[in-house]
């Protein structure tokens, strides 16, 4: 599950034309979920946006994020052009640097992007006690508050 705050689920990459949902999770697809933001930059910068997901997640686990393990829950930035890449590479390396260690996060070019169905659009939303209960389970918070103290969320309104 990705943090409610960037609510247009995304299935994003390679090998199989618009997956579902469970054949992505269930892996050997090359698509990782990701989440599709827009976004007016008279109102917010790339480099603003990027921050805040920095804080969001664990950008050091290869593995995926916090109880969602394999490729398909791995981080990534998907860059729609040149001054999205040099954006995302130069804060990987300020995270990097302030963090002490290798980031995981890959960062590529975005590709065709294939909505997850409806039940899994918005699920924090359909499902609000199952997600706060996977929250706590998996211990997301705890994690993102010991990676970054108080920088933890920057920039996202909290419920």
């Amino acid at each position: 599950c990705q943090r409610r705050q960037l609510d247009h689920l995304r299935l994003h990459r390679r090998t199989l034309e618009n997956p579902t949902y469970k054949q992505v999770t269930g892996g050997d697809t090359g698509h990782i979920e990701a989440v599709k933001i827009e976004f007016d930059p008279k109102q917010v910068t790339f480099e603003q946006l990027i921050n805040v997901f920095w804080r969001s997640v664990d950008p050091l686990d290869a593995g995926g994020q916090f109880c969602d393990r394999g490729e398909s829950y791995t981080t990534a930035v998907f860059a729609i052009d040149d001054a999205q890449f040099e954006v995302a590479e130069r804060t990987k390396k300020e995270v990097a640097n302030q963090l002490g260690s290798e980031v995981a996060t890959r960062i590529l070019e975005a590709t065709e992007f294939y909505p997850a169905e409806d039940y899994h659009q918005d699920y924090h939303n359909k499902n609000p006690l199952r997600y706060k209960y996977y929250r706590f389970r998996c211990r997301r918070d705890a994690r993102i508050e010991k990676l970054w103290g108080v920088e933890a969320h920057q920039g996202i309104q909290r419920k």
